[in-house]
């Protein structure tokens, strides 16, 4: 099939690799405008967009999807299906339109589990065993679109969410080629997702990722899993933001207070509303990333400082 392929992050880059070594033709790609990225807010090209230079693929960076040059530019190059992975903007029905076989979207969940923009980081936060990711056909409706296929991946105790997006992607790539040799070959029909078990998944925001420590260790290990890398927990200490990364939970150590940090040589527990916690990496406002028991030699806390305190 002739295609166009639509996304916009590093996660979309192994579905935009594999359709490029597949037996269907990638036309063009469509992707987000070029946006301030990294410490020095550059404005840069996305990895979709930069990959997509790199194999000589005409690319196309509507500021809104509904722009009419850019309908029109798709209705010239006549693609026979979209494939889409997190491309981030809304789709109008104009555009959907356009394919024959419309645009099909590889979601990382279990649909209907966890529509939206942050399913992987929801599966994480939530305590969830087992992921996965779907293609489907898109419609209107945010993710309710027809199901093409799934593929399962089992959530460990220690994944972060960029771990397991990054397999994900590797294995909702392979997904979205059997998808599209299925409908190519017109073997494949899409199934109505089911009415019962629909969740959402809105994007995580920096204010969601501030860390509670009054609340139980299993919720503040999930809570620090889910925003890692992005957009990354963070807590507060003599008054300034302390990023936080994975910890443990330590069920064998004595309770502290919520807060209340326990410094040794080799270790930084902090105490939660059940079990305290071992700190692993953090990372001082405008300083590099170190181990919790390096910092701790630092800043010296004193018996009676927390992490969260104003």
């Amino acid at each position: 099939m002739r295609l166009v392929f639509a996304g916009t992050p590093e996660v979309a880059v192994p579905s935009l690799d594999a359709l490029l070594s597949s037996g269907h033709e990638v036309a063009a790609v469509v992707t987000r405008p070029d946006a301030a990225a990294g410490r020095g807010r550059r404005v840069a090209a996305s990895p979709v967009a930069r990959r997509a230079a790199e194999a000589g693929i005409e690319v196309l960076k509507p500021a809104r999807a509904d722009d009419p040059d850019f309908l029109d530019r798709l209705r010239a190059i006549a693609p026979d299906c979209c494939p889409v992975v997190a491309y981030g903007a809304l789709l109008r029905q104009e555009a959907l339109d356009i394919p024959r076989h419309g645009w099909v979207n590889l979601h990382f969940s279990l649909l209907p589990a966890w529509r939206g923009a942050a399913p992987v980081q929801h599966a994480v936060l939530h305590g969830d065993d087992i992921t996965g990711a779907t293609t489907f056909r898109i419609v209107r409706e945010l993710d309710a679109g027809p199901v093409y296929g799934t593929v399962t991946e089992p959530i460990g105790p220690r994944d972060t969410s960029g771990e397991l997006l990054e397999r994900l992607a590797r294995s909702g790539a392979e997904l979205l080629v059997r998808t599209l040799d299925g409908i190519a070959a017109g073997a494949l029909e899409p199934r109505p997702q089911e009415t019962e078990g629909v969740t959402y998944a809105p994007k995580l925001t920096p204010d969601d990722a501030r860390v509670d420590f009054t609340a139980p260790a299993v919720h503040v290990d999930r809570l620090v899993r889910a925003c890692t890398p992005a957009p990354g927990a963070w807590t507060l200490f003599r008054g300034a933001r302390l990023k936080l990364g994975p910890v443990q939970v330590r069920a064998d150590a004595p309770a502290l207070p919520p807060g209340r940090l326990a410094v040794t040589r080799r270790e930084v527990l902090v105490g939660t509303a059940t079990h305290p916690v071992r700190l692993g990496e953090v990372q001082p406002q405008g300083k590099k990333a170190m181990a919790a028991a390096d910092w701790a030699r630092g800043v010296r806390p004193g018996d009676d400082e927390h992490l969260g305190d104003q």
